[in-house]
């Protein structure tokens, strides 16, 4: 690492020559093998970006240069060009953020994680340089492929391209993938641009050649030149991009360090929109990524760097339970189809699509598509479960709302990873989802707390065929089976006082969603421990409030709801207002999510810092009763 070590900002770079590059391109692939391997994280978008990131940071002069990436789970290497060279706590508290981070750097200008936005802020930057006379400073938006698929990339490239004058380039890392292969129409028009040869290169040819010509070949160049637009269609289909009034550059190398260069310092000068199109391996340079079919390593826990092979096996996660059941749900019915939004194998679709591939929609990252999609496809008769991230959920709300929930659409979505997550910090925090979706009129909300109930609860899910239904779980291992006990209405009760004395059945209800039973049952020994009864009931279905919740509320002195998600407009709010439309007049106490942007720790961390522990919450239900008895007594 004798170069590596010397690079504390990016015009170290300026004094390296060209084969000194290529040794730092190799150090900088080792040090991401051996240093991710510990931490985990994303490993194969860096190693196909390390030719790139050097090419940028050697024409461009950031921070004054602002270079921007999307989504910015390939700003590793950026990170070791601007002095952040210590990744011993890759996304561990208190570490480097494995995205860009403002709090980190004054290189890393957004700290944007969900894709297709780059050139939208990009935009906004050209335009405010342009105000404000700024006329000695680039801007660099860096985008995938894969990102590319996302509608709000071309919204915004129907802007950039509206000013012909206004700098801005656009850098495209082809890789063919996103999470997996990259698909749909704008995939294969790259595709073809990647393996047509380049307009460009054949126009020099044909000069050379021509021009060699006697009498008529200087004319036949000048006519052929005169025809370039049709030429180039022809020669290289890159009319797409300059129909739109983009300048094209490419298909370029991306690991040709030189020829990266050569072409940024060309968009550089142009003085208006360019797109440069550079062709990347994903996972180049280590052997295991680059014989992964899946996904080339994108995203990896801890490994042994020699094999690529995970240190340690994990238990049965919520993710496979789910694909599970689906391939069980397909095989009993026809209309069941699958719907991703460039996330097959993440979401746990893959074992579905190997089975059922004719049933098995993968959108590009278009969550509002799929979302809409999943509409039509419900209305012609078929139901859709629709599976995302529970952060992405966030991106067609719209959708959600107006084209399915508003149409009566039997839809299902899946929300994987919802809740605290931890390690990708805040935007992937999934603590939005059931505070959003409590606005929805007629949509049916589960929270399983086992893998049983997540078996179960989809199946009711897929069974509704007028209205959206949403199941909603966490991330990684899924702990042991949860018994009830009983049921009262729809609810599961987890943990029962026995039979009321008087008009009080247990001094508190808590009430727990999802993946917090086990805490609230810790909490109810706990409180056991103090002489506080407790009932502790799982609603299964948290949206609508289950009808006979009130009435059990009235049988309690207190009210707890404990809930992985955000505190306003969640759970427990729309629990207290059902309590408010019965006449309940029971003290109630709401556990959740701040309103907050988390940083990055494991989700463990995160629980025990925002007080959802079953010790935290029954030191402060403690706290309630004392002074709802007190109350009382007095």
């Amino acid at each position: 690492m004798a170069l590596l070590t010397r690079i504390r900002g990016p015009r170290d770079l300026d004094r390296l020559t060209p084969g000194q590059l290529s040794v730092l391109a190799e150090e900088i692939r080792g040090f991401l093998v051996e240093e991710v391997s510990k931490t985990g994280g994303h490993l194969g978008p860096n190693l196909g970006v390390v030719e790139l990131t050097l090419a940028l940071h050697r024409v461009f002069d950031s921070p004054k240069d602002r270079v921007l990436f999307d989504t910015g789970h390939q700003s590793y290497v950026h990170k070791l060009l601007t002095g952040r060279q210590d990744f011993s706590r890759l996304r561990v508290k208190g570490g480097l953020s494995g995205y860009p981070s403002r709090a980190e750097s004054e290189h890393d200008v957004i700290e944007n994680s969900h894709a297709s936005t780059v050139l939208g802020y990009a935009d906004g930057l050209a335009k405010a340089n342009e105000l404000q006379g700024l006329t000695d400073r680039s801007v660099v938006a860096v985008i995938g492929d894969g990102a590319l698929t996302g509608g709000m990339a071309w919204e915004a490239l129907n802007n950039i391209a509206e000013a012909q004058d206004r700098p801005l380039i656009i850098v495209v890392n082809d890789n063919e993938r996103s999470y997996s292969p990259t698909i749909g129409g704008m995939a294969n028009h790259l595709a073809t641009l990647r393996t047509t040869q380049g307009y460009e290169r054949f126009l020099t040819w044909g000069k050379d050649a021509l021009q060699r010509t006697p009498v008529v070949g200087q004319q036949i160049f000048e006519t052929l030149h005169g025809a370039k637009k049709g030429l180039k269609d022809f020669i290289a289909p890159q009319g797409m991009f300059e129909d739109l009034g983009l300048k094209y550059i490419g298909p370029i190398d991306g690991h040709d360090e030189q020829a990266l260069e050569s072409a940024l310092k060309r968009a550089k000068g142009f003085g208006g929109p360019v797109i440069v199109h550079c062709l990347t391996q994903k996972g180049r340079g280590y052997r295991a990524a680059e014989q992964n079919e899946e996904d080339r390593f994108h995203a990896v826990g801890v490994i042994h760097p020699d094999t690529g092979l995970p240190v340690k096996t994990a238990g049965q996660d919520w993710t496979s339970v789910f694909g599970e059941e689906m391939v069980a749900l397909g095989r009993e019915r026809g209309d069941l189809v699958a719907i991703t939004a460039a996330m097959l194998h993440p979401v746990g679709l893959a074992p579905f699509a190997k089975e059922f591939p004719e049933r098995t929609y993968d959108v590009g990252i278009a969550e509002q598509h799929a979302a809409v999609s999943a509409a039509g496809l419900a209305t012609g008769g078929l139901h859709p479960v629709v599976a995302v991230y529970a952060t992405f959920l966030n991106r067609c709300f719209d959708q959600v709302l107006m084209d399915v929930a508003l149409h009566r659409c039997g839809v299902t979505f899946v929300l994987d990873r919802a809740g605290v997550t931890g390690t990708d910090g805040a935007s992937h925090n999934g603590m939005w989802d059931m505070s959003i979706l409590q606005v929805v009129p007629g949509l049916r909300l589960a929270a399983p707390r086992d893998a049983d109930q997540l078996r179960a609860q989809l199946r009711e899910a897929v069974a509704v065929s007028d209205a959206p239904t949403v199941v909603r779980y966490s991330k990684g291992t899924v702990g042991p089976a949860i018994p009830a006990v009983g049921r009262i209405g729809g609810m599961d009760v987890l943990r029962d006082s026995g039979e009321p004395v008087g008009p009080v059945r247990a001094d508190v209800l808590l009430v727990s969603v999802g993946a917090m039973a086990a805490t609230c049952l810790e909490a109810a020994d706990l409180l056991a421990a103090q002489g506080i009864s407790s009932t502790v009931v799982d609603p299964r279905w948290v949206k609508p409030v289950d009808p006979a919740l009130p009435g059990l509320a009235a049988e309690h002195r207190v009210v707890v709801t404990v809930e992985d998600n955000g505190r306003v407009g969640g759970v427990g709010a729309t629990i207290a207002q059902a309590l408010r439309d019965a006449g309940v007049d029971v003290p109630l106490r709401d556990f959740g999510i701040p309103q907050e942007f988390l940083d990055h720790a494991s989700r463990n961390e995160i629980l025990e810092q925002i007080g959802l522990t079953g010790p935290a919450i029954a030191e402060r239900v403690a706290g309630v009763v004392a002074k709802v008895t007190a109350a009382v007594e007095v």
